[in-house]
């Protein structure tokens, strides 16, 4: 990635700004009521259910720590990430996504139709994981997703899969937390996992020589459920503020994650939580690395307003959609170079 390529170059409202605000104010929520043993108080706990509906509602975005995920697996799989993204391109290629095997490695992803200035491995957490053979609307055919993995480092597969299952257990108690917070019941939201598209990434962002023209991830919103980052100290990521539209970076905390609601708990909150706008930048001087858990439903979900959720005063603000359809036809936009904006939320939008 040495010479710029014009195709990393964002238009000019959309480059980053050298100089930048820091995200005072990201909510931080501590989750060790809901890890230590029975004690816990009740105050105690419908404190930290109103803090993540807060967090949700003001921001989209909050910080976690104490939760559960030990530093050891975190510091074991950002060890081997490291390890497989040093190798030569040529190595690394061996194991590269296509639009039929869609885990793996890849370096020329595309978001909002700019190429990325990243490289990435990607696994799903389901081996294989189920989802819809086109997104073509009236294609009733399923296909198979299967992980790819690398020779190199020889223990990378245990570790990404142990560390999976670890994010799965964390997201899990997310989902519990935010369906308190909107009034439901605890599982409510459980059910639409069984089956799950979910998957991990593994992000590395190269120095960049223009980091005033190109950016790690273009701006976008997540369109799963619910998104668990590591990011390393370098830090990067920038989140678009509510209040005033400004982007501020999101400092790094040791051993927190970062947390945002995605575009499914938009629609299934109706609206009383917002996926937000996020994106990364890159510096010149320091590579950084990151490590996403998109917590996703069953690609047979119909996404929609819940119904505990809307009465006559509250009427469902979006039309049913299928998941699978919705990220098969996403994933197309990685791979090609689309002429349209690819499916968002509000095209599915029920106008007023």
């Amino acid at each position: 990635m040495g010479e710029v390529d014009p195709a990393f170059i964002q238009e000019p409202e959309h480059r980053p700004r050298i100089s930048y605000i820091e995200g005072k104010g990201v909510p931080l929520i501590d989750l060790s009521p809901i890890l230590s043993s029975s004690n816990v108080s009740a105050i105690e706990f419908e404190g930290l259910v109103k803090e993540v509906g807060d967090a949700c509602k003001e921001w989209g975005f909050f910080q976690v720590i104490n939760h559960g995920v030990p530093l050891e697996m975190r510091e074991k799989i950002d060890g081997a990430s490291r390890k497989f993204f040093a190798q030569s391109l040529e190595e690394k290629r061996k194991v590269r996504r296509n639009e039929k095997e869609v885990s793996g490695y890849y370096d020329t992803e595309h978001t909002k139709n700019v190429r990325d200035w990243k490289e990435v491995f990607d696994f799903t957490i389901e081996e294989p994981t189920i989802v819809p053979a086109s997104h073509e609307p009236d294609d009733t055919e399923v296909t198979e997703w299967n992980n790819q993995w690398p020779e190199y480092p020889p223990d990378l597969r245990e570790i990404c899969q142990e560390y999976g299952q670890e994010m799965e257990k964390l997201a899990y108690k997310l989902m519990e937390l935010i369906a308190l917070s909107l009034g439901l019941p605890a599982d409510r939201f459980h059910g639409f996992f069984k089956d799950q598209t979910s998957f991990i990434r593994l992000n590395h962002y190269p120095p960049c020589p223009t980091p005033e023209l190109a950016l790690g991830v273009g701006r976008h919103k997540d369109g799963g459920a619910l998104t668990i980052l590591a990011q390393d100290d370098v830090g990067g990521l920038e989140v678009k503020r509510k209040t005033d539209g400004e982007w501020v970076r999101v400092k790094p905390t040791p051993d927190a994650y970062i947390i945002n609601v995605g575009d499914i708990i938009q629609v299934w909150s109706n609206d009383r939580y917002e996926s937000v706008e996020h994106r990364v930048v890159v510096n010149s001087e320091k590579e950084r690395f990151s490590l996403p858990f998109f917590f996703n439903p069953a690609h047979y979900t119909m996404v929609k307003p819940l119904e505990e959720l809307t009465n006559e005063q509250n009427p469902a603000k979006y039309r049913a959609y299928s998941w699978g359809k919705f990220m098969t036809n996403r994933k197309r936009s990685d791979f090609q170079k689309l002429n349209v904006e690819n499916l968002q939320i509000y095209h599915l939008r029920i106008s007023e």
